[in-house]
């Protein structure tokens, strides 16, 4: 079979959720990816990212046993035991995905594809025809100019999830959110680390409260860091590698990771051949994920959208029941969550003050300490939930730090997403004692009745 109703290119988070979705609607469905499916996120992204943070957690843990009354000691880090057992999950993760492909008969094509007309896609000297097609190629590392990349000393974080020793020392270019995970990682790991970002803040699209508790997280666990200064040059040699900063402050480390962010994967896929509207790489779609050519659709990375693999599932998702007629809802990118997974965690949803500001909204904020939430002292972990509202009206912005504060997001996002206000969730009990009655407890201070904070 070489004709389809829809012929998906690219298998990361947007493609194979597009295929998942269109055949569960009965469409008939081709997908091609160049590497694994799974994509970015699977196999050098969010899951092993997350699965080294994982160990850096366990390695504070024994060094800090103390603490808590446990005798253990931190006796160092095997990456190789590090290493297995990340691409453990990896590996079954990546076989589950396999099996559910094979499951609901979409046509897995493992090549380099390329668009060569409006609904043909060739890939290994095969042509194949789709109704519809659904470009998904993702996203790359970028770098800087004369930045080059060698995998060795000057690294990507797509070699960071695969180094196979701990560095002495380690740099970071960029202090958004790859550059704070792989920094928190290294420092619990032992490495010494700077981070340099040329903005004025860590995690700059945060709410500044959250950027600034983070910094000061990251000061008190010793990683350091230059803020509001942009980078000028490099030179390496044997002993390591030696950044020149444009106020003309040096720093050297044994390794340099460049987390510039990450660019569209465009070039030279017959694209604009298409007649396809681009932007600086990016494929341009409307808000059903349309491109301007007719019967062509983009998701994930490669459109100018939130580079988070839920976007990705998200947009997928949409594109296929679009093209089954279901009329979907599009998607409210304020309403999706935001995680920077280091130690402390950062988490957000919806707005924060600057934009809600600038959007003209009456403002009203609210900063509830985790110091006054039982299992936050159980933690010991220090951070907050700030509320962003509209006077006497709906919940704008919830903007969270603190240990797996990521897990309470699941319910701010119905809190933004249902518009309701503080008076609303009030009311609702919390689990004591949990992080989740911390939000029981800013919403019920927003309302005017504090139980456990000031008011």
């Amino acid at each position: 079979m070489t004709q389809f109703d829809l012929v998906i290119l690219g298998g990361g988070s947007g493609g194979y959720a597009c295929a998942l979705r269109s055949a569960q609607l009965g469409l008939s469905v081709a997908l091609i990816e160049a590497e694994k499916v799974g994509g970015t996120c699977l196999h050098k992204g969010c899951i092993p990212t997350k699965a080294l943070l994982h160990s850096a957690e366990i390695a504070d843990g024994s060094r800090e046993g103390s603490k808590f009354g446990v005798k253990s000691t931190f006796d160092g880090i095997d990456m190789n035991g590090v290493n297995t057992y990340k691409d453990g999950v990896i590996s079954r993760l990546h076989k589950g995905l396999q099996g559910l492909i094979k499951s609901r008969n979409i046509t897995y094509i493992e090549g380099h594809g390329k668009l060569v007309s409006k609904n043909t896609i060739e890939v290994n000297g095969q042509r194949y025809t789709g109704k519809n097609i659904v470009l998904a190629t993702g996203s790359y590392a970028r770098t800087l100019p004369g930045l080059e990349i060698d995998g060795k000393q000057i690294i990507t974080s797509d070699h960071g999830t695969k180094l196979d020793y701990v560095p002495e020392s380690v740099i970071v270019l960029g202090g958004g959110v790859i550059g704070c995970e792989f920094a928190s990682v290294w420092k619990s790991f032992g490495a010494e680390v700077t981070i340099v970002e040329g903005l004025p803040h860590l995690i700059a699209l945060e709410d500044e409260s959250s950027s600034k508790q983070l910094e000061r997280a990251f000061r008190k666990r010793g990683i350091n860091f230059e803020l509001g200064v942009k980078y000028k040059s490099v030179t390496k040699d044997q002993r390591g590698v030696t950044i020149t900063l444009e106020d003309g402050k040096e720093f050297t480390a044994q390794v340099l990771m460049v987390a510039v962010g990450r660019g569209p994967v465009s070039a030279n896929l017959g694209y604009e051949d298409a007649g396809i509207s681009m932007d600086r790489g990016y494929v341009l779609v409307d808000e059903k994920c349309r491109t301007n050519v007719a019967g062509i659709w983009a998701v994930g990375d490669l459109i100018p959208t939130l580079q988070l693999a839920h976007v990705g599932f998200a947009e997928g998702m949409l594109v296929a029941e679009e093209i089954a007629g279901l009329n979907p809802r599009p998607i409210n990118y304020d309403g999706i969550p935001r995680v920077t997974y280091s130690d402390p965690e950062v988490a957000s949803v919806g707005l924060t003050t600057a934009e809600a500001k600038k959007r003209g909204h009456d403002v009203v904020e609210l900063s509830y300490d985790l110091a006054g939430n039982g299992k936050a002292q159980i933690l010991a972990t220090a951070g907050s939930i700030k509320l962003v509202a509209e006077k006497d009206g709906p919940i704008l912005g919830v903007h969270m730090v603190g240990a797996r504060v990521g897990e309470l997001l699941a319910e701010a996002e119905l809190i933004f997403n249902w518009e309701a206000r503080a008076a609303d969730v009030a009311p609702l009990i919390h689990a004591h004692p949990t992080l989740s009655e911390a939000m029981g407890e800013a919403h019920m201070a927003l309302a005017g009745k504090p139980l456990h904070a000031h008011g």
